[in-house]
């Protein structure tokens, strides 16, 4: 076995390689902006550290989000196009999960938020770093205060709400490693993962105007 991984659902761009056993490999960049400018270039790294050739990739491992569109569909879409060009499978996972699966939290339950932006959290619920309770789902971190009250939170959408979310700990951004490590251990365990489709939560924040004026000639 060896998996690629990565997620572009988060500011975190993220790859790594997974040998059924281990990380071999694995690097992280937090640029908001940059997801299709820098993904590549980070497979790239992480195959050359790891020394091996793209097509020594047994299958695709890609966060799911939930996230913001832009940046999610970079990574599914080059996902989808490894596996095609690979013949290989591509499974889904997703983004709250990694961060649940790495989060330094021994006992649950607690709550992973990561940043919606528009005054908003994505956010779930684990009884422990496997296993999800609720969501995902996006809200306003006030809105959820009452269903949070109490629990440590993981998640860099917990550190920008300091009311809601007053114990946060680490880690701040997903990282491939951990989705690699957490589909390896259910793929072990004879566990399907999730198809790689996008947990989007709500409608993009780019649409077609209304009313718009019609400029083509009759």
């Amino acid at each position: 076995m060896l998996l690629l991984a990565l997620d572009t659902a988060t500011p975190a761009v993220t790859v790594a390689l997974h040998d059924g056993t281990d990380v071999v490999a694995s690097s992280s960049q937090v640029d908001a902006r940059r997801h299709g400018e820098l993904l590549l270039p980070a497979v790239d790294r992480v195959l050359a550290a790891a020394g091996v050739k793209l097509d020594a990739v047994t299958g695709i491992v890609v966060g799911t989000g939930p996230g913001p569109y832009t940046g999610l569909r970079v990574g599914l879409m080059t996902a989808d196009t490894f596996g095609l060009a690979l013949g290989v499978p591509v499974h889904g996972v997703c983004t709250l999960d990694g961060l649940a699966y790495a989060a330094d939290i021994t006992e649950g339950p607690f709550v992973v938020a990561t940043d919606a932006r528009r005054k908003e959290v994505y956010w779930a619920t684990y009884a422990d770093s496997r296993t999800r309770l609720t969501g995902p789902a996006v809200d306003r971190p006030a809105d959820i205060a009452e269903q949070v009250a109490g629990l440590p939170a993981v998640g860099a959408g917990a550190l920008l709400y300091p009311d809601a979310f007053p114990d946060v700990h680490e880690p701040e951004h997903v990282s491939a490693a951990a989705l690699a490590s957490l589909a390896a251990e259910r793929l072990a365990a004879g566990q399907e993962l999730d198809e790689p489709r996008p947990l989007y939560l709500r409608r993009p924040d780019a649409q077609v105007p209304k009313n718009y004026k019609v400029v083509t000639p009759k």
